[in-house]
Formats: C-alpha cells, sequence, structure tokens
C-alpha cells in the first residue's frame, strides 16, 4: 500500500469486486471508456459473470485499486510487453469523471512508478495512449516522460483517426527528477 493523503493504491482485495463491477461492467457505456482506448469494444455483464475475473484480480501485484479518501475510484496496473528484456507498460482509469482534471492521475502514477522502480529490475517505465486522450498526454509530460513514439493514424474512432502515442521514462530519468539515489 502506498498513500499520498488522501489517495492510497493497494492490491485489490475481494471486498472490492462489487464496487470495481460497478465501476467497470455495470454500464453498457460507461464515459470513461470514451478515454481508456475507445477503439476497442466494451460490454457491459452481470456480477456473476464478472466474479470469477474479479477473483483473480485479488492481490496481484499488476492490477491495484485507486481509493480516494477511502472510497475506491479507479484502478492502476502493468502489464509486460516483453518480460525477458524487463518492458513494462503501465495504464490507470478513473472510472468517475467527478475524479477527472484534479492532477490525481499524476500523483498516483508518481506513487506506482516509484513503487515499480524500487521492486522490479526496470530500465524504464511507460504508457500507450492516443491522441485523443489530451489528459493523459499532460500527465506523461508532468511526470517527466518523453513522448517516445507517433503512430499516426492508427486509432480510428467515431469518424476520425487519431495517433497512438508511446511516452516512457528511464529510471535515472525518474531518480534525478524525484532527487532519488
Amino acid at each position: 500500500m502506498y498513500t499520498d493523503n488522501e489517495l492510497v493504491i493497494r492490491p485489490v482485495a475481494e471486498n472490492d469486486l462489487v464496487r470495481l463491477w460497478e465501476l467497470i461492467y455495470k454500464d453498457e457505456q460507461p464515459e470513461w471508456k470514451k478515454w481508456d482506448a475507445p477503439y476497442y469494444p466494451h460490454e457491459a455483464m452481470s456480477y456473476e459473470a464478472f466474479f470469477p475475473t474479479g477473483l483473480k484480480w485479488v492481490g496481484e501485484d499488476d492490477f491495484w485499486v485507486i481509493e480516494v479518501d477511502r472510497v475506491v475510484r479507479g484502478v492502476v496496473s502493468y502489464y509486460w510487453e516483453h518480460q525477458p528484456s524487463q518492458w513494462l507498460e503501465v495504464g490507470i482509469v478513473f472510472h468517475e469523471s467527478g475524479s477527472w482534471g484534479k492532477g490525481l492521475g499524476t500523483r498516483v502514477l508518481t506513487l506506482w512508478i516509484d513503487h515499480l522502480f524500487n521492486t522490479l529490475p526496470l530500465v524504464r517505465v511507460g504508457f500507450t495512449t492516443w491522441s485523443g486522450n489530451e489528459r493523459m498526454i499532460r500527465v506523461g509530460e508532468k511526470l517527466g516522460m518523453q513522448m517516445e513514439a507517433r503512430i499516426r493514424k492508427v486509432r480510428y474512432y467515431e469518424g476520425h483517426y487519431y495517433d497512438s502515442i508511446r511516452m516512457g521514462i528511464l529510471r535515472e530519468e525518474w531518480e534525478e527528477k524525484n532527487h532519488l539515489h
């Protein structure tokens, strides 16, 4: 568990599953999906259908909940792009618009990236987003990440093509920015 005032990131507990289902799978067209890879389909599901998936999240290292004032508001995660070379990508979703635009994402990812650099032998942490998600690109910039790749016009959404954006930061850049040694 890591904290920053009212923010907490921690592994998923079984008693989080109803809340996670409500945030992620209860609604057919949740507003958060417009920003989180909306070019991939999203399907609502019943709690009963979700439960086996949710159980797999409990206690995992790569998928944690974000609490704000003791209420689960989203998730933070990582996945291996290529584990033999220690290349991973992070993800974050605040599922309710009331959590957006307040700097929470930057604070959460600061905790998460610190955790990942402190617990895994990584040389780089990054994420992939799309050019339509300007808030996420700003988060990357605030974290000190560099734009590493822009793959032009490969994400199609609502009649428009968007770019895929890759941002990342090296361990030494992170340590220098955050005065760690």
